[in-house]
């Protein structure tokens, strides 16, 4: 059930529409369903209580699926959520989604299929994504689209790498005001100790795989930034872009934001 279904359920209680005794036995559905069958075993099963518990309906990594079976999740989760959001995906994957939802788009340098259809999607307090070089940009693009979905507002930076600091350093206001820095680098991956040593916020580090044979496809991005001597930074895997999105959107939310506020006892610094 997502969260506006469960808030018009929870009105139709208080105002007596529908029973107590109902309403528990519309919650107590299934909080799953089957879809696909493999030699008498489903495919997947699409988690229909993620936007409840999580704040955001179940997200779909179509790396390793057919379109067959994309399709089908989709359609099974737009059936109950006005949100959709496919990661990892190809163009054959997008135009599977299309089969069910034409009204999705296909960012094809981050790799997200997107279905939006709420009125008024929500845009609070603000993210920056910052990448280290241009040739990071499609996993930056990645954690940007995804944050937006999530509900942020989103401002990026891109190509403020610490090979010319000035330009980085030439962004400090814009990096002061976030209430939660992405920082995607590959190379060495130094971006987020420099931009961690300059802000008060937390900052969520994305090793990229870009970089000649010694970066390790990523490896040694993501130890530099494991090793970092900055504080207020935390690590996500190589590439991933998606899971800094879903860390910096659970930051960036109010609670938390006014519990940065509480704690920086009276000295005003709201965001």
């Amino acid at each position: 059930m997502d969260p506006n279904t469960l808030k018009r359920l929870l009105a139709d209680v208080a105002s007596g529409e529908i029973s107590p005794d109902a309403a528990a036995r519309s919650l107590a559905e299934p909080s799953f369903s089957e879809v696909g069958d493999i030699s008498g075993s489903p495919e997947a099963r699409v988690d229909h209580q993620r936007a409840v518990r999580c704040g955001f309906p179940e997200v779909i990594f179509c790396q390793g699926k057919s379109t067959s079976q994309v399709s089908a999740i989709s359609a099974e989760l737009l059936a109950r959520n006005d949100v959709l959001l496919a990661t990892r995906a190809d163009a054959a994957h997008a135009e599977a989604v299309m089969s069910v939802a034409p009204d999705a788009r296909y960012e094809e340098l981050a790799r997200l299929v997107i279905v939006d259809r709420r009125p008024s999607p929500p845009r609070e307090g603000l993210v920056v994504v910052a990448s280290a070089g241009t040739a990071d940009i499609p996993v930056a693009e990645e954690a940007a689209l995804c944050a937006e979905i999530m509900g942020c507002e989103v401002t990026r930076l891109y190509d403020v790498g610490v090979a010319g600091v000035h330009r980085a350093l030439a962004h400090v206001g814009t990096l002061r005001s976030a209430r939660v820095i992405v920082a995607v680098a590959g190379m060495e991956g130094a971006l987020p100790s420099l931009v961690a040593g300059l802000v008060d916020v937390p900052v969520v580090a994305v090793p990229t795989s870009v970089g000649y044979g010694a970066n390790f496809a990523g490896v040694s991005a993501l130890l530099t930034m494991l090793n970092s001597c900055a504080g207020g930074i935390g690590v996500v895997n190589i590439d991933n872009g998606f899971g800094a999105a879903v860390l910096a959107s659970r930051i960036n939310r109010p609670g938390w934001a006014a519990g940065m506020t509480d704690a920086a006892q009276g000295t005003g610094a709201t965001r």
